[in-house]
């Protein structure tokens, strides 16, 4: 009897042993991403498990019994367990989400040299001690991770995450007060990203609290941080290369003035911006040049070589004893169906710096443009780069609109800054795909705050001075402010045979890659040089508003090594000298002696006032040409299209603080900007002259 009924007890026995499962799977949250810290409990038993930090589980249960799924700020879920043996559940936020979580520092650790968070939620010391395993308290946003709902942080990027109903995307970031002081919301990424140890208190609202508490600012929630020292401010860690102003040369001494035409843009972009967004202007922000080329005039079309040269010489709106030159370069526009075919390497930066909605959304947006403008006879590569550098999409033919947007679309932001690496790859990959006679160019997309592998200014211009032989030309955009490194982005566009320009909006986005389409992307002439001499007869002393930072040492002229700039279709390029005529008395220009062995003999006469030189080479050539103007003595009746140039010109030296305003009002600048107001088309005229007022009511 005994035997009967051990055999019935151990029959019994395997049987339930071979319902039991071990059940496994991963717990994600609406856009797929791994929920760490997720209960899983077998219902109706004690039996239970968590999700680790991949969302992973594993629990043994029978099969029929039914598992629950419940994390904070989600709805619980329950999934009946049948024969499969692998159950993936989706979890979906709640309406009644988490409203408040408070994070309280309490000090920083030598030994492992991360900072320790009491945190006010469910965490169990499993989960606490996987934490400090891997390093995951280096971020305020690490100290959230897997302990309350609506934050998730992804692997090596310090920014937080916050979901409510939706994740954060460009328009709905959260409100960040720091110190009891509401950030721009340009500022999110930096503050994400604070030092955990200065940290004192981090208190995160969401939802109905947060509106009520703060207002419509924070209906995509708030959170509060308190300093340890309490008096936080916002350290702005954009970097522009030093300019030091132009100043009056005695053409006795030097009547040779030579430059490398420039046609950035970004200067101006990127001030509109700071005026906008009411901040301070950098002096060293403000490029004249780049402010006058933003913007387009009337000259006309070239006949022979591949822009014509076009002279103007009026009294100075601003200074009666002086005399104002512009001298304008229009280069030969070309349809789109008329330019060769494109070989094209986007360079995207998708580093945890570009996170926020005026970078790495932005930029996407604005390659769409780009796209949409591409032939089936172009191809596409994309690169991107953060901790390292990959390619997302191989050489892809432009009517295949649809796969590139999409590979544009996959894109997200994290990890460090690895933009040497980025650059070798993508000019590797425009070097292999190269297209004979083609239009071969790598487009930079970034903010320029590298800082993996070489990274300096200086390791950069030499980077790029190596690559520029393989015949690929480089066009830098510049995106975001905060962190912007304008110094960084001009020299990898002067040094790389290309263009430099800031993208603050899509509106500037569409001037780039739409109107201005060819001249973005397709060089008619490279190292463009010019050179003036003024007639000692009748000139005393002139001055080159702006290009400072383009200045050529004369004989580099005519030197076919030295680099310059390059010039684009339809691109038009402005240079304005102010002169001091021969006997006129000026503050600026200071007496000099005699010299003793140089005879001051001209042999000019007065007819001239000066003669300017250009040099040029073929997109694909070593040899240059050479074009000679002479730009008679005598004044004209300024044009609107002058008057337009002079105004922006003012205008940039009142925001650098200039010795050479004369005294001038912002409102001088409105009045000369008025009467160019007839070749506005677009409207980017009286945009300017709206930002001038703005600036001015700032004051």
């Amino acid at each position: 009897m005994k035997n009967q009924v051990l055999l019935f007890l151990l029959a019994i026995s395997f049987q339930i042993a071979a319902q039991q499962n071990t059940v496994t799977g991963v717990v994600t949250d609406s856009d797929n991403a791994p929920l760490p810290g997720v209960n899983v409990m077998v219902k109706e038993t004690t039996k239970g498990t968590q999700t680790d930090f991949d969302g992973q589980y594993s629990v043994v249960a029978y099969q029929g019994q039914t598992l629950i799924f419940s994390y904070i700020g989600f709805k619980s879920k329950e999934v009946k367990i049948g024969v499969n043996k692998t159950i993936n559940v989706q979890l979906e936020e709640s309406s009644a989400a988490l409203e408040e979580v408070v994070v309280v520092g309490y000090g920083t650790s030598r030994q492992n040299r991360a900072t320790g968070y009491a945190i006010q939620s469910v965490a169990s010391p499993a989960q606490i001690k996987r934490r400090k395993q891997k390093a995951y308290h280096q971020s305020i946003a690490h100290a959230l991770q897997g302990n309350a709902a609506g934050v998730q942080v992804a692997e090596e990027v310090s920014f937080m995450k916050i979901r409510g109903k939706a994740s954060i995307k460009a328009g709905n970031e959260p409100l960040y007060i720091v110190d009891g002081t509401p950030i721009r919301k340009q500022n999110n990424t930096v503050i994400a990203q604070l030092d955990p140890s200065k940290i004192d208190k981090i208190n995160f609202y969401k939802g109905a609290k947060a509106r009520s508490l703060f207002g419509s600012s924070a209906k995509n929630g708030c959170i509060v941080i308190t300093t340890k020292q309490g008096n936080y401010q916002i350290q702005n860690d954009e970097k522009y290369a030093e300019i030091t102003e132009n100043q009056f040369e005695h053409v006795s001494l030097s009547p040779l003035s030579t430059f490398s035409i420039d046609v950035d843009k970004a200067s101006y972009s990127n001030i509109r911006r700071m005026i906008n967004n009411g901040q301070q202007i950098p002096v060293d922000a403000v490029k004249v040049e780049e402010m006058i080329n933003y913007f387009n005039y009337s000259y006309p079309q070239p006949k022979e070589h591949p822009f014509s040269i076009n002279t103007e010489v009026v009294q100075t709106p601003w200074n009666k004893d002086t005399q104002l030159v512009r001298i304008g370069l229009q280069g030969k526009t070309y349809q789109n169906e008329e330019l060769p075919a494109s070989n094209l390497t986007f360079l995207i930066d998708v580093s945890g710096s570009m996170g926020s909605a005026n970078k790495l959304p932005l930029l996407k947006s604005a390659f769409k443009l780009l796209v949409n403008q591409l032939r089936e006879k172009d191809k596409v590569s994309i690169v991107v780069y953060a901790g390292a550098a990959g390619v997302v999409l191989e050489p892809t033919r432009g009517d295949k609109k649809m796969e590139i947007t999409k590979a544009l679309e996959n894109l997200h932001s994290g990890g460090s800054t690895a933009g040497g690496a980025g650059i070798e790859l993508a000019y590797k990959l425009a070097s292999k795909n190269f297209i004979k006679n083609g239009n071969n160019r790598v487009i930079l997309a970034t903010n320029g705050d590298f800082n993996v592998g070489p990274s300096s200014d200086k390791d950069m211009v030499k980077l790029i001075e190596e690559k520029r032989k393989s015949g690929v030309f480089l066009s830098v955009l510049g995106f975001g402010m905060g962190n912007y490194k304008d110094s960084k982005m001009e020299k990898l566009a002067d040094k790389g045979n290309g263009n430099h320009a800031y993208i603050d909006t899509m509106q500037e986005a569409q001037k780039i890659f739409g109107q201005e389409f060819g001249g973005t992307l397709y060089t008619i002439a490279k190292d463009v040089k010019i050179q003036v001499e003024f007639n000692p007869s009748v000139v005393g002393a002139y001055r080159l508003i702006g290009y400072e930072n383009r200045m050529l040492a004369d004989e580099d002229f005519i030197d076919d090594t030295k680099d310059a700039g390059e010039l684009g279709s339809g691109h038009t390029v402005t240079a304005l000298y102010e002169i001091v005529p021969k006997g006129t008395e000026s503050p600026f220009v200071k007496p000099v002696h005699d010299l003793k062995y140089t005879s001051n003999t001209t042999t000019g006469g007065t007819t001239e006032l000066l003669t300017v030189k250009f040099r040029y080479k073929k997109p694909d050539g070593d040899t240059s040409t050479e074009i000679t103007k002479t730009v008679k003595n005598a004044l004209d009746q300024i044009s609107p299209d002058f008057s337009f140039a002079a105004s922006v010109a003012l205008f940039g030296l009142h925001l650098r603080k200039s010795q050479f305003t004369n005294n001038s009002e912002l409102e001088d600048v409105v009045q000369l900007a008025g009467a160019g107001l007839e070749n506005d088309n677009q409207g980017y005229r009286a945009e300017f002259i709206r930002l001038v007022k703005s600036h001015a009511n700032s004051l």
